[in-house]
């Protein structure tokens, strides 16, 4: 039970990493936090720098998410001999990673919305639980389908967040499974509180 908690830490610490602050201060000069919606994320990084380096800030984001699920399992589950417990030490990481990106603890708690690195967080995943690459393409696609007809990130990334428990069930997942899917959509759900405002308020900007 106790690896678990610097399982927490690491992963937490990882996600922290503000990429799209980083590459911003660097390349520009300037703290993404003033500029665009404020938001220390991958679609905020693509207002500032375009497209391909915004993109580059989006891999980075998730690739924390795997990396925190992958590497963390992988050093500590042999110093875990509580199946229960082996079973939560990837979950942890996962949300703590995710915790990090959202509340990173170099900018004051002031992070991104998370999608990014909970899709790398669920790639992770993806390589041990079957039927969970089906579901992540699935919702990828909803992600795609919405985000082109409307051409509003927060949008593709809501509706996203909302289907992907209920795929969870439909596709028959365990019920932790289910619960953490769930937990992760209501991350999700409360970073884009802002941004459901600026939609009933019809001010939320399109990416192009």
């Amino acid at each position: 039970m106790l690896w678990i908690v610097p399982g927490i830490i690491t992963s937490y610490l990882i996600g922290s990493i503000p990429t799209a602050y980083i590459f911003v201060r660097c390349i520009k000069g300037i703290d993404i936090r003033q500029v665009g919606s404020g938001n220390v994320g991958a679609t905020n990084a693509m207002r500032v720098l375009g497209k391909k380096l915004g993109l580059l800030v989006l891999l980075l984001d998730v690739a924390k998410g795997t990396l925190a699920v992958m590497l963390l399992t992988s050093l500590l589950k042999d110093k875990i001999f509580s199946a229960p417990y082996k079973e939560l030490l990837p979950l942890a990481c996962g949300l703590g990673c995710i915790s990090g990106h959202n509340w990173t603890i170099f900018l004051k708690f002031k992070g991104g919305k998370g999608v990014a690195t909970t899709l790398g967080v669920l790639i992770g995943f993806a390589f041990e639980i079957k039927g969970l690459a089906i579901i992540l393409a699935l919702a990828l696609g909803t992600w795609v389908v919405i985000f082109l007809t409307t051409r509003i990130v927060s949008v593709g990334s809501i509706i996203t967040a909302i289907l992907f428990p209920l795929y969870m069930v439909l596709f028959r997942q365990t019920l932790i499974m289910v619960i953490f899917t769930l937990i992760l959509a209501i991350f999700i759900l409360y970073r884009h509180l802002p941004n459901l405002k600026r939609l009933l308020q019809k001010k939320e900007k399109r990416i192009f």
